[in-house]
């Protein structure tokens, strides 16, 4: 099979050579399902599996989904790489999507709930209540609920109210003393828990330090329906139908034409609350005329409703996993250890002599994140510092890295941030640490017009002698001390001279005008990172055809940039070994005879969030290994800023090929292979075979 150049247009003919990238996200949510029913895991981890599914699939329609409508909407009828329309892929999704809501809720309702009952832990429907319970329940929703609940009437005088977004509501249908039938909308309160305590006790440890053994939870919009004779006297409650809404939450915003970035974002998140409605949950017991008022209504196609079980909205699991501390149900605490390095450094600036003696590598969540935090406090704190620059992505609402910043601004160091407002989802905290640094004295910059900016970086700029050192942060993952304890990331400290020069440049081209079309060390989206990176897929191949071996290792959140993946495919045809490890969208078909049978595709779900990004070439012996904040999607390659490292000291580099990248190929327990139709197969040990996991190894690898 004989490939085209690179860049032509995809055909018929090329379409069948990539998997659709929707589908290969869905995917991705049918092995997070897969966690959830794995027996290996503890109970309640399995239940925080199912609300991670839930709030993965959210996000996809909220973004993924919308972004289709869009274009059909608009009477686009491109296809896509692997050659389907936009309304076949409408099609095609809402079929996978359906398996999955409906398999997930079986799942739920047929294992994990008995399996909870068994434990003590007893998520109960209001018609299942004892009349104790039920009484309590009663009484909880009197005292608390009740004043809480606003029923909006429908009719002439009432306009059909707006449904916000993610929102659980009743469609009640009630009659007045005149026998005429009416509608009223009331919204299931978010300010109150999804799952009611039935046991003060429920879901907490007692007064004495103990952990009750049984847990009594009822669902909040049962409570409500069995009370709603209570919100509307003198009418008969004929029936009540729980739905779900799901809009379009993909902020759009004209940046060539926004006078100040940071108020046209702020008005741009006021109107997501306002996006088109993309999805519909209800049961199946809703009748017809109340369908076509939702219908009517929220001006959506019937093809938008999804009919699925109880309950709707499995995000809301993440109030149980939280709210029940049985630590036997959930995996063992683990402590990140300190790398050898920084142990004996404190605040005072001993920092910088530990990285001037070499770079350090630093593998989250098996190592702590708290050298990053120290480096940044003893930054803000060494009189010899004379300024600290970094970027920001996502940092949480709890952010010590931000605290550091300001502190070191109020010592009158100079700080420049860059603040990536258009970070999804995570618009509104930025603005509020952007307005905060700001008003601290920080040079705060927005991000680049056109182009987010998804680099990991700080440097810090400090006088020694009668010159200056740059000490440089750079990381696979976010500035954000939360997700640095589940997301699996690497970071690097160094001082190294051209790392340094790149990154005083990179900074130059983010906060000002600057055009840098050549980095020393550093490849950098959207300057040189695409040409360099096919640049040594080219090399490897071609390393083959003069028959040497040859092997590409990729390990990377998502492969769907079809120029990378038709490079891999000459890469495979030419002899090449290419392993790819891709946590979540692979586009790339693998073992296809002629084209990548060569090619061998694993994903790896588990307890951490695989989320580094780690570029591996043989090189003829010559091992290069990159690793950065880029994944292989054109997004990330043409329009963000990106930054992707070399790794260069050679203990660094074994561990990195040897113990990283080795034990991830080995895994024989939370490892998927991938087939060429684009389905997925769970590897496990043959029966003597030693079982191989390598999040559990690199636990026991960096353990105190």
């Amino acid at each position: 099979m004989t490939l085209p150049p690179i860049g032509t247009p995809i055909t018929d003919k090329l379409a069948p050579q990539f998997i659709n990238r929707e589908l290969g996200l869905l995917a991705f949510q049918k092995r997070v399902f897969e966690e959830a029913q794995s027996e290996n895991n503890p109970l309640l981890e399995r239940v925080k599996f199912l609300a991670i599914l839930g709030s993965n699939m959210d996000e996809f329609f909220m973004v993924r989904v919308s972004g289709i409508r869009k274009q059909v909407e608009s009477g686009i009828s491109s296809v896509s790489p692997d050659g389907l329309t936009p309304r076949e892929e409408l099609a095609a999704i809402r079929k996978s999507s359906l398996d999955i809501y409906n398999n997930a809720i079986q799942h739920l309702q047929r294992k994990i709930l008995p399996k909870l009952n068994k434990e003590g832990i007893h998520v109960l429907d209001y018609d299942k209540l004892a009349k104790p319970q039920k009484e309590r329940a009663d009484r909880y929703f009197h005292e608390v609920i009740h004043s809480v609940l606003t029923p909006l009437a429908v009719d002439p005088g009432h306009p059909f109210p707006h449904i916000s977004n993610l929102s659980l509501n009743l469609a009640i249908v009630i009659r007045d003393k005149k026998g005429k039938e009416r509608f009223a909308r009331v919204k299931v309160p978010d300010t109150l828990p999804r799952l009611i305590p039935l046991k003060r006790s429920s879901g907490g440890v007692r007064k004495d330090g103990t952990v009750p053994r049984h847990h009594y939870f009822v669902w909040l919009e049962q409570l409500i329906i069995a009370n709603l004779g209570a919100l509307f006297p003198g009418m008969e409650v004929l029936s009540a139908h729980p739905f779900r809404v799901v809009r379009d939450a993909d902020v759009e915003i004209q940046e060539l034409e926004a006078d100040d970035l940071l108020e046209s974002m702020q008005q741009s998140i006021r109107r997501r609350k306002f996006g088109s409605v993309v999805q519909v949950g209800i049961y199946e017991n809703m009748p017809e005329e109340v369908r076509d008022l939702l219908l009517d209504n929220l001006e959506v196609r019937p093809s938008d409703f999804y009919v699925t079980g109880s309950p709707l909205g499995l995000s809301s699991f993440w109030q149980l996993y939280d709210a029940v501390e049985r630590h036997d149900l959930k995996f063992p605490p683990y402590r990140p250890s300190i790398p050898k390095p920084f142990r004996q450094v404190g605040l005072t600036g001993d920092i910088f002599d530990v990285i001037r003696q070499g770079n350090i590598l630093i593998h989250h969540p098996y190592q702590s994140f708290t050298p990053v935090v120290d480096f940044l406090n003893a930054a803000a704190r060494d009189p010899q510092v004379l300024a600290i620059k970094q970027t920001l992505y996502r940092v949480g609402s709890n952010a010590p890295v931000v605290d550091a910043l300001l502190e070191a601004s109020e010592r009158g160091k100079q700080v420049a941030v860059l603040v990536e407002l258009k970070a999804r989802f995570d618009e509104e905290s930025n603005i509020g640490w952007a307005q905060k640094l700001e008003q601290a004295g920080v040079h705060v910059v927005y991000g680049l017009l056109g182009l987010k900016t998804h680099s990991k970086i700080a440097m810090v700029i400090r006088k020694e002698g009668e010159g200056i050192r740059r000490y440089v942060h750079l990381a696979t993952g976010n500035y954000n001390m939360v997700t640095s304890r589940i997301y699996e990331d690497l970071g690097l400290f160094t001082c190294d001279e051209a790392i340094g020069a790149d990154s005083t440049d990179l900074f130059n081209y983010l906060t000002g005008y600057s055009t840098q079309q050549d980095y020393r060390k550093l490849l950098v989206a959207p300057v040189n990172l695409r040409q360099r990176l096919e640049a040594m897929i080219v090399r490897e191949t071609e390393h083959a055809r003069q028959g040497h071996k040859a092997h590409l290792i990729l390990k990377t959140n998502s492969l769907v940039d079809p120029q990378i993946i038709q490079l891999l495919y000459q890469a495979s045809q030419a002899g090449v070994r290419v392993d790819l490890l891709v946590r979540g969208i692979c586009c790339l078909r693998p073992g296809i005879k002629g084209l990548s049978e060569n090619i061998r595709v694993l994903s790896v779900v588990g307890r951490y969030l695989e989320h580094s990004r780690i570029y591996y070439f043989l090189n003829q012996g010559a091992e290069e290994i990159y690793i950065g904040s880029a994944d292989l999607m054109p997004r990330n390659l043409n329009n963000r800023v990106e930054v992707v490292f070399p790794i260069e000291n050679q203990d660094q580099i074994r561990y990195l090929r040897d113990e990283v990248l080795g034990l991830y190929l080995k895994d024989n327990s939370s490892v998927r292979l991938m087939n060429a139709d684009g389905s997925y197969k769970r590897l496990k040990p043959d029966k003597d075979e030693k079982v191989r996991n390598v999040q559990h190894f690199l636990m026991e690898r960096h353990e105190r």
